[in-house]
């Protein structure tokens, strides 16, 4: 488990990782199951298989990506449509 506070302007953090049985309707081994905190009161949970530093670094990149997107794109404020061309017959 994780106890490190987010990062500001990070909403999603990690909270668990740990090894787990195979969600259920599926087979094989080496099953991670993640919990992912959302502002501290929504979690998203889900598995992944691969040892546990692999499985760790991936859901960290998940935690990356979803922090970047909940922040929106920066550098494209003000965006102006362009008119859009006449169709000649």
């Amino acid at each position: 488990m994780m106890n490190e506070s987010p990062v500001k302007g990070q909403h999603y953090e990690i909270v668990s990782v740990r090894s787990a049985e195979p969600p259920p309707g599926v087979e094989g081994s080496n099953w991670h199951q993640y919990v992912i905190a959302f502002e501290g009161s929504n979690t998203i949970n889900g598995y992944q298989q691969g040892n546990l530093r692999a499985v760790t670094m991936a859901v960290e990149e998940l935690v990356a990506q979803l922090n970047e997107r909940h922040l929106g794109k920066r550098g494209r404020v003000n965006l102006v449509p362009t008119p859009k061309k006449k169709v000649s017959n």
